[in-house]
């Protein structure tokens, strides 16, 4: 006898809410639903205010690419304030994050200078957030 197990509801993670505010986002341009597109647009804003990341050598937060980003795809962009040895601050490095589902998790894929070994910290930084998890509503 094989047993099903039943939950109170899946958790989603901010990954997959903004990947499915976004596929919203579009049905609502293709269907003109102006109202609607307004509201999916406000929520994206504010998951991406609330949960990416911000300070911390990124400090001047997550910038949100609706124009490359789909369903399939989520792009991010930011800068990183990097400190020299005295801890006093020594210059910027851009990054775009591109990060696209896999059957196993995300693929996140960070370009620019990989200056102090940034791309590893904001590789973790960027998964941790990805992966938090929503109650389903």
């Amino acid at each position: 006898m094989t047993e099903t197990m039943v939950s109170a509801g899946p958790e989603r993670t901010v990954a997959y809410l903004l990947s499915s505010l976004i596929q919203a986002i579009e049905n609502c341009r293709k269907s003109g639903n102006d109202e609607w597109l307004q509201k999916h647009g406000e929520r994206l804003a504010s998951i991406v205010d609330s949960y990416m990341p911000s300070g911390s050598g990124w400090d001047e937060g997550t910038t949100f690419d609706m124009d490359k980003s789909s369903a399939e795809r989520l792009v991010f962009h930011g800068s990183f304030h990097h400190m020299d040895d005295a801890g006093g601050y020594d210059g910027w490095t851009d990054h775009t994050i591109t990060v696209r589902p896999t059957f196993t998790g995300l693929d996140i894929r960070i370009s620019g200078r990989d200056r102090n070994e940034v791309k590893e910290h904001l590789y973790q930084t960027f998964s941790a957030a990805l992966e938090t998890k929503f109650a389903a509503v």
